[in-house]
């Protein structure tokens, strides 16, 4: 039994092949990154979730029956699960939030409006016609239903899914996932349009402040300390205001204001970075400055401007839905998540529903993004590899 034990904690037999022989798989710089990033389960989570949203955005209008402006009158606010009423041959009932009784089928397909036989103020019902046979809605109560009229008998009710319209209407009647996916659209362009903006205007400004340094960078960055004292959210608005409502008018009002954090993170990376050896070869072989900022410092300083970048969509996103919000983004029938936000803030007691989506699609684009920030910016940074 002993000489078993020693067995087991003897040296193995080496070669001089093996002291040579790479363990250890080899990755380049990018194979690196994109190792410390998949073992992020956030950073994946938020990078599927941008997918499956760029996805719904773009190819999910092409497989809808129904056009981002296109009004359906008889069927306003209608939520995506609806409390209907059996009436006595068997068919449903549903009732809106503007006093309209809607046929609905058993599986839930939305029909067209009932129609109105008269009106019996004295009992608080007004009658409707259903194949024949008449039926009243009571509105004396704190809640209104579908009752017979001669006993008062309450039909039964139940909760079924609204096939027609899956998250619903609006107040005009349009299909709330139709519009969602214009909205997402249109918010993801804009946040994405703004942030490219930002990043050339940024990259350029910061790298020559860091780069050249002394007097220019002191005033460079005094413009840029200047416009930070600005509240952001009351420069944009001044700026819709002077160049108009419109989707050029958002990029442009976005793109004018947030440079000043990437022109900030990249004149702090050049004025790490230009004190490296790599640096100080290049201007003693004779490389330009051009040469040395665009093909040595920005370069180097990439992992940076990723993350700062995927940090800048998500509060472009907020920005372009708070614009929506106030009525001073896009204008009517074109569709963003903040204007869908307004939209539905005038019937938010009746409807909540469509103040909820949208608000749960910025969200879920916010999050998705900042995971991914977080990932890239655990992945790129030098100090973490393993």
């Amino acid at each position: 039994m002993a000489e078993n034990i020693a067995n087991k904690w003897a040296p193995l037999e080496t070669n001089a092949g093996d002291r040579e022989k790479i363990w250890s798989k080899s990755r380049t710089f990018a194979g690196d990154v994109w190792f410390r990033f998949r073992h992020k389960p956030t950073a994946i989570a938020g990078f599927v979730l941008i997918v499956v949203l760029a996805l719904f955005a773009l190819v999910g209008p092409l497989f809808t029956a129904y056009d981002y402006a296109q009004q359906n009158l008889e069927v306003v606010n209608v939520p995506p699960v609806m409390k209907v009423y059996q009436a006595p041959d068997g068919s449903y009932m549903y009732i809106t939030t503007a006093l309209k009784v809607v046929s609905v089928s058993q599986d839930g397909q939305l029909g067209g409006q009932l129609k109105r036989v008269r009106e019996e103020d004295a009992k608080s019902m007004t009658i409707y016609d259903v194949n024949g046979s008449e039926v009243a809605l009571y509105y004396g109560g704190s809640t209104y239903v579908m009752a017979d009229e001669s006993t008062g008998n309450i039909y039964p009710s139940r909760l079924v899914w609204n096939k027609s319209y899956i998250l619903g209407t609006d107040s005009l009647g349009r299909d709330i996932l139709t519009r969602l996916m214009y909205g997402t659209r249109i918010s993801l362009m804009v946040a994405l349009m703004a942030t490219l903006v930002n990043m050339v205007i940024g990259i350029l400004y910061g790298g020559i402040a860091g780069y050249v340094g002394g007097t220019v960078d002191m005033v460079m960055m005094r413009i840029v300390d200047i416009i930070s004292t600005i509240p952001l959210t009351l420069y944009v608005i001044l700026i819709m205001q002077v160049l108009g409502s419109g989707l050029q008018s958002i990029i442009v009002a976005l793109g004018s204001v947030y440079w000043v954090d990437m022109a900030r993170v990249v004149r702090g990376q050049i004025l790490s970075l230009k004190q490296q050896e790599f640096v100080v070869a290049a201007k003693t072989i004779g490389s330009s400055s051009r040469t040395i900022l665009f093909d040595h410092l920005i370069p180097n300083a990439l992992g940076s401007i990723l993350v700062t970048m995927t940090m800048l969509i998500p509060s472009a996103i907020f920005m372009e839905a708070f614009l929506g919000y106030l009525g001073i983004g896009l204008q009517p029938p074109l569709a963003s998540l903040g204007t869908m936000c307004n939209d539905a803030s005038a019937n938010l007691r009746t409807s909540p529903h469509e103040l909820l989506i949208p608000a749960l699609m910025i969200c879920a684009i916010m999050f998705a993004f900042n995971f991914v920030g977080d990932g890239l910016r655990d992945a790129l940074d030098p100090k973490l590899k393993k």
